[in-house]
């Protein structure tokens, strides 16, 4: 389908940006601090053709924990392991019907399954 939509932007909101960009950034991403006018400080990282931004939350607002996440990783060996360091890993890398799959959640608990190339 030529005019099936793609992901252009995802935006994460969490109480510790720092923490939250630490574990995508073990993850592969390549964060850079941005700030547009008086709005708040945040991290932001190409992804495929997209940006993946990690904000804080709002004031009162909780963290969705109930999102889930799948990226490609170019190594899910390797991104399991740095992601053990910083959170749970949820189920070891395997082999499915999909490709070598794992399964982590992120430090705010959202699940993240990584699959190989």
């Amino acid at each position: 389908m030529t005019n099936m939509p793609k992901l252009k932007l995802l935006v994460l909101k969490t109480d510790d940006i720092e923490r939250l960009r630490d574990f995508y950034a073990s993850l592969g991403f390549e964060f850079v601090e941005e700030q547009h006018g008086s709005g708040p400080r945040h991290f932001s990282a190409p992804m495929g053709e997209g940006i993946l931004e990690v904000y804080p939350l709002p004031e009162g607002a909780t963290v969705d924990f109930t999102t889930r996440l799948g990226f490609v990783a170019n190594d899910v060996h390797g991104a399991v392991e740095s992601a053990r360091r910083a959170t749970d890993v949820v189920s070891e890398p395997k082999q499915t019907q999909w490709g070598l799959r794992a399964v982590v959640r992120d430090p705010d608990g959202r699940t993240v399954e990584l699959y190989n190339e």
